[in-house]
């Protein structure tokens, strides 16, 4: 049940001259309650005497734990992303749930959202009124204290994303980390990446394209503490979700569509983060998100039938492949200081038809594409990756000159290599310096 015009204004009222008597009492941020455990909410629950604790849906439990703080003034601290319907009116969703609509959502008025030229993807900071303990509903925001980190009021100020003037990446993304994780390290020479890249990780099946995610989204998170770091996994498996979850850092904000997800569910998912990711970048932040995978998210447009009903080869309407490489094309360094990087995955060598038709749409509208091969993965050779089909565009905008010269030997050195023995060479020179500087000058191509 969504509280009327009437009860709203009321709320605000209240809510403002307890703010100015500063009577509120400290309250969990609905975000807080939604990162704990399961357990921990059972035990809060039980101890608050909230009845059915154990068999309550996890949304239902975190609801009543923030009615019970919210207490009689039923006030509470909220804060999540904003979702908006097609009729206007919107939700504060979670990235803990993955954007999931659930029970503990926070509801936001379509006046509301018109008044305060709010957009889909903010973060959103506030208050908001539980519903009366004999009603059923949402959470409703009365007040907005911040947006996305700043004060409300600057929101309308920020540039929109499509006015932001796109440039070529100069400011590198350094992937390595540790002398011997080899994998960082071999991307960094072969094919280097900045804010603002476009690259496409093109993989056959188990070649190493989840690990390589995890070691490089785990060396962005060491080397730029000023980057927000989103993890997006689409049609994936529910235990690879959890293995992803677990072997990044917490920083790292991890949003997942498992296969047994609606096509439809795909798409929700995908736009929200991308919304998300570009109010961010307007606030001048650096944004990166890797996807897994470009494919699979195109086969969820394409079977939620969001395309122009024109099937063709493969079965593929080449109309919903549009929407998706709008996503790809948001990746984008821009003048006035924030970007969006996009590292994305493209599943190859599958037998499925369709997979070669949508490598073959996005094949070209990256700046930079790293290939990994099956001919390194039966040798057990790795990292897989096929040095000479791997590079960047313009990289000579992240490289100083020295290094653009000593990669450009390298490169001739390793051209007159098969695959197999390009990688074991540099694997085996690799592992015996501490640093990709050390190794270049040491290799004796300088």
């Amino acid at each position: 049940m969504i509280p009327d015009e009437d009860t709203l204004a009321e709320g605000i009222e209240h809510l403002e001259s307890a703010l100015k008597k500063k009577k509120q009492p400290e309250r969990p941020v609905l975000a807080a309650l939604q990162a704990l455990s399961s357990r921990d909410l059972i035990e809060q629950a039980k101890a608050l005497g909230i009845d059915g604790a154990n068999t309550m849906p996890r949304a239902k439990l975190v609801f009543e734990l923030m009615r019970a703080a919210a207490g009689e003034d039923r006030f509470a601290k909220v804060s999540g992303i904003l979702d908006i319907m097609p009729d206007g009116h919107g939700f504060l969703r979670t990235i803990a749930y993955s954007f999931l609509p659930s029970a503990d959502d926070i509801h936001v008025s379509a006046a509301f959202i018109e008044e305060l030229e709010l957009r889909r993807g903010q973060e959103v900071e506030g208050w908001a009124l539980a519903p009366a303990e004999d009603q059923q509903g949402w959470f409703s925001l009365l007040q907005v204290e911040n947006v996305n980190g700043a004060a409300a009021e600057t929101a309308v100020e920020l540039p929109v994303f499509e006015n932001l003037v796109p440039l070529h990446p100069d400011r590198r993304i350094v992937l390595e980390t540790q002398p011997d994780v080899l994998e960082t390290r071999v991307v960094d020479l072969v094919a280097p990446m900045g804010f603002g890249q476009r690259a496409l990780i093109v993989a056959p099946p188990r070649t190493g394209k989840t690990v390589l995610l995890q070691k490089m989204t785990a060396a962005i998170c060491d080397n730029h503490e000023d980057v927000d770091i989103m993890v997006m996994l689409i049609d994936e498996r529910p235990e690879e979700v959890t293995d992803f979850r677990r072997n990044t850092p917490d920083r790292v904000e991890v949003v997942a569509s498992t296969f047994d997800e609606d096509a439809k569910r795909h798409i929700q998912v995908a736009e929200l983060v991308m919304e998300t990711a570009r109010r961010r970048v307007e606030c001048g932040r650096h944004v990166v998100v890797l996807l897994d995978s470009i494919t699979r998210l195109a086969r969820g447009y394409n079977n939620a039938g969001a395309g122009s009903g024109k099937i063709g080869t493969g079965g593929v309407d080449s109309g919903a492949l549009i929407r998706p490489k709008k996503f790809f094309g948001s990746a984008r360094n821009t003048e006035d200081g924030g970007s969006l990087t996009i590292i994305g995955t493209a599943l190859v060598e599958t037998g499925s038809k369709a997979d070669e038709v949508i490598f073959e749409e996005f094949k070209g509208t990256g700046n930079s594409e790293l290939h990994l091969t099956r001919k390194l993965v039966e040798k057990r050779v790795w990292p897989a990756i096929d040095i000479p089909a791997s590079g960047t565009r313009r990289e000579e905008l992240l490289l100083d000159p020295k290094e653009m010269e000593l990669v450009g030997k390298l490169r001739k050195v390793v051209s007159d290599l098969s695959v197999i023995e390009a990688m074991e060479l540099l694997r085996s020179r690799l592992a015996k310096s501490n640093s990709n500087a050390e190794f270049l000058v040491g290799m004796g191509v300088g």
